[in-house]
């Protein structure tokens, strides 16, 4: 008899999973709630601007080698492109100041003794003073690891810790912070190329999983939601999908739940989740960027904290985005696309234009929320969970989400 998967939920995590166990062998089936595969990683035909566009703008780095490697699995690697060398522009709108870093294409971050490739007016001794970070504990703030102030601080530290914490930098988890600096600025440029899914995350993280899967034999069941589940023993006995849509699973049959804290706390009341979310804030602008602009600007003094250039629009992210949530939405794309403006060198009007908040985008990275994290497994010895709210060792990032299902499909595949 086959042995048979069933994964709860569609987005990335649950996507992984589904991949790593129908190469294993494992007849797949995918419940997802709603109408669409990629949970918070997905595209879509927005009527307000005419362009298809994503619910955020998710940058992976080429050392994210979870993400990387399932891409690779579906065919898609090639669709996640960026520049030969991690080189990264920002701007101040405050002062007008522009700089580039350039981390360079090797393994050994050699830039931080050349002055014309860090960020400028800074010394080697600035970023050796963020060494306490590398070896902090999960229950340490940022803020009492890390002086954070100057320069160095201001200009890469705070835009880069902001936007993988999603919460204000000293707030948050040193543990977190040190795991991201790890991966990333000491891991060398050949970790650190920006990498976009230029044609949309549907397109190159998404939709060549279902289709593959499905070509495999694998079910994706779409409005399928869970609503509860039955006990044989130690492992789930059953899968109440509703009053006549039970689904009974056999001695070797496994369940990865890969859904949202807040769905996972309603069905396994006894599984820790975190409690406390923070917003982030996307903006898309149907307007075609100039030749040569930079594919990504990281921004400071201002509303916008990161730029995306893509061939049909500018598209900006804000991260720990509460305070925005409730302006008026006209308004407010008034002011973003005014600072596009202003560091595009360009003047029009404001074009067709979308705002997308997402309240609970990640769980606020502090370490009383990174605390709550479940592990992979649970008390039930055939169901595993995913996704990128349990303990992954990283932020809520597309890296811990897929990671988080490779472990989890690992995990049932009795590896872990």
């Amino acid at each position: 008899m086959s042995k048979t998967a069933h994964i709860i939920g569609a987005g990335v995590s649950g996507l992984a999973a589904a991949v790593r166990l129908s190469n294993a062998g494992y007849q797949v089936h995918v419940h997802e709630a709603t109408q669409q595969a990629g949970g918070r990683c997905r595209s879509y035909f927005d009527a307000q601007t005419g362009l298809t566009i994503d619910n955020g703008n998710h940058l992976v780095l080429s050392g994210n080698s979870h993400v990387i490697d399932y891409a690779r699995s579906i065919g898609t690697e090639a669709g996640l492109v960026g520049p030969a060398r991690a080189q990264f522009a920002f701007a101040d709108l405050e002062s007008g100041k522009r700089w580039q870093i350039d981390l360079g294409d090797g393994r050994i971050p050699t830039w931080l003794f050349d002055a014309s490739r860090r960020v400028p007016d800074t010394s080697v001794g600035d970023y050796f003073a963020l060494t306490p970070l590398l070896w902090a504990g999960n229950d340490k703030l940022v803020g009492d690891t890390i002086k954070c102030e100057g320069v160095l601080y201001d200009r890469l530290v705070q835009p880069l810790l902001l936007a993988a914490l999603n919460v204000d930098p000293p707030e948050g988890s040193a543990g977190l912070a040190g795991a991201i600096v790890r991966e990333t600025l000491l891991a060398g440029g050949q970790a650190c190329r920006p990498l976009i899914a230029r044609s949309g995350l549907s397109d190159v993280l998404v939709e060549p999983a279902v289709e593959m899967l499905r070509k495999k034999g694998a079910g994706v069941h779409f409005g399928h939601e869970l609503r509860g589940y039955t006990m044989a023993g130690d492992r789930v006995g059953e899968l109440k999908f509703g009053a006549e849509d039970t689904i009974a699973l056999g001695p070797d049959d496994v369940v990865v739940m890969a859904v949202p804290a807040w769905t996972a706390k309603n069905l396994l009341p006894g599984v820790k989740t975190p409690t406390e979310f923070r917003a982030i804030v996307n903006a898309h602008f149907n307007y075609l960027p100039p030749a040569g602009h930079p594919a990504l600007v990281g921004v400071t003094g201002g509303i916008v904290e990161w730029l995306f250039a893509f061939d049909n629009r500018f598209s900006i992210t804000i991260s720990n985005g509460d305070r925005f949530v409730n302006l008026p939405r006209e308004e407010f794309a008034q002011q973003i696309w005014d600072e596009i403006c202003k560091l595009s060198h360009i003047s029009a009007p404001l074009p067709a234009w979308q705002i997308v908040r997402e309240r609970r985008a990640t769980f606020a990275a502090t370490p009383a929320q990174d605390a709550l994290r479940a592990g992979t497994r649970t008390e039930f010895k055939n169901l595993f969970l995913a996704g990128d709210w349990t303990d992954t060792g990283l932020p809520a990032t597309i890296e811990g989400s897929i990671r988080s299902g490779d472990r989890a499909a690992d995990m049932a595949l009795g590896k872990v």
